[in-house]
């Protein structure tokens, strides 16, 4: 069951249209309080919210399934007419796993769907567990990471895209790469999301004093990878 809380009638029922049409059962919503209503009842699989809602904000709707430990891991991807990076960026340190601006396709929106559904079930993979490079140091198991034995806080797609770099320190990994890898997607058209997420990953790193891009370094027009300046 996929959820959707959108304020305007049109666009809400062409989007739980188009989701019905391919094979999703969904409903839309227009406000926070008969969403979470409708959670209690019945605990959706993904989420899509809008940022400009009346009475509560799809930002803090987004807060508040991060903080209930019922729904903490819900995939959640933000589809707003709010289509500038602060926003984009806004919406990604505050937990939402994916975002698509308005007016967005059907096709892409359904691909993004797709790739967030298959994320969230996939089977957890037995793999390392601790990764360092320099005084960045990832823990799997705890999902905790530090600099300098200072912990950072990161949203869950970011853990994850460090986690991936690491994994493969030295290598250089494509955009497509890591949107495969982080997000299961295999086509969503053009998206700044792996490029969002770095840009947020490395002011986080540097403000805990590992550098800006020390660490995260990026190769022009090939992709990015993780290795000591």
């Amino acid at each position: 069951m996929i959820y959707y809380v959108e304020d305007d009638t049109n666009i809400r029922d062409l989007t739980v249209y188009a989701l019905k049409q391919a094979g999703f059962e969904a409903a839309g919503f227009p406000a926070a309080g008969e969403f979470f209503a409708a959670c209690k009842r019945r605990l959706p699989e993904l989420v899509l919210l809008d940022i400009m809602l009346p009475e509560v904000d799809g930002l803090e709707i987004l807060h508040l399934l991060r903080e209930d430990p019922a729904t903490k891991h819900l995939p959640v991807m933000m589809l707003t007419a709010k289509g500038t990076e602060f926003d984009t960026v806004s919406g990604l340190d505050a937990g939402a796993d994916d975002y698509l601006a308005k007016p967005f396709g059907m096709m892409e929106l359904v691909s993004r769907v797709n790739a967030l559904m298959r994320r969230a079930a996939a089977p957890a993979v037995a793999a390392d567990d601790e990764f360092s490079c320099g005084p960045v140091s990832l823990t799997v198991s705890s999902h905790d990471v530090t600099v300098d034995g200072e912990p950072v806080t990161l949203t869950l797609k970011e853990f994850d895209l460090l986690r991936t770099l690491m994994q493969n320190e030295g290598h250089v990994l494509s955009r497509r790469q890591l949107l495969e890898d982080v997000w299961g997607m295999t086509y969503v058209g053009e998206t700044r999301t792996v490029d969002v997420h770095i840009q947020t990953l490395r002011q986080k790193l540097a403000a805990a004093g590992a550098g800006s891009d020390a660490y995260i370094q990026t190769v022009r027009g090939v992709g990015y990878c993780v290795k000591q300046p």
